[in-house]
């Protein structure tokens, strides 16, 4: 048997072309949704496309997603990069706030019962800078198709 470092090299190789990775929107849209059931929407939801999602070109999904679970779907025209940059905004919060303030003053003028994105950072820089509870789209996803 050869346990040489070519040997690993083209099992590994192999085994990688085989893998498809996909992003979580991606997952619920495409592979989770379509077997579930909404049983109750809600009212109306805000939703934060994030820089990565939009570079994988997921917005569009996202927006969908959150249109099968909710009535109305409010995406700030001012909604771009949150300025979280991984943990960065936990440690120079400033940034976030002056990357939020457009998209904050454009959320508190149309309030919505729901606030949602696709990444944690995201959700709390949205939450410092509008005051409101920013969650995952999978929260919400799991609340909407819950069995009644």
């Amino acid at each position: 048997m050869d346990f040489g470092e070519g040997a690993l090299t083209e099992e590994n190789s192999a085994r990688h072309a085989e893998l498809r990775i996909i992003d979580s929107v991606e997952w619920a849209g495409e592979f989770l949704l379509p077997q579930l059931e909404v049983t109750k929407k809600v009212d109306s939801v805000t939703v934060h496309p994030t820089c990565s999602g939009r570079h994988l070109g997921l917005e569009r999904s996202l927006t969908r997603i959150a249109g099968a679970l909710a009535e109305r779907v409010e995406i700030p025209d001012n909604a771009t990069c949150c300025g979280f940059a991984g943990d960065r905004g936990l440690l120079h919060p400033e940034l976030t706030a002056s990357a939020t303030a457009e998209e904050a003053a454009e959320v508190k003028t149309e309030p919505t019962s729901k606030y949602v994105s696709s990444n944690r950072t995201c959700e709390v820089g949205l939450e410092r800078a509008t005051g409101e509870p920013y969650g995952s789209f999978v929260y919400l996803l799991e609340e909407a198709t819950r069995p009644v």
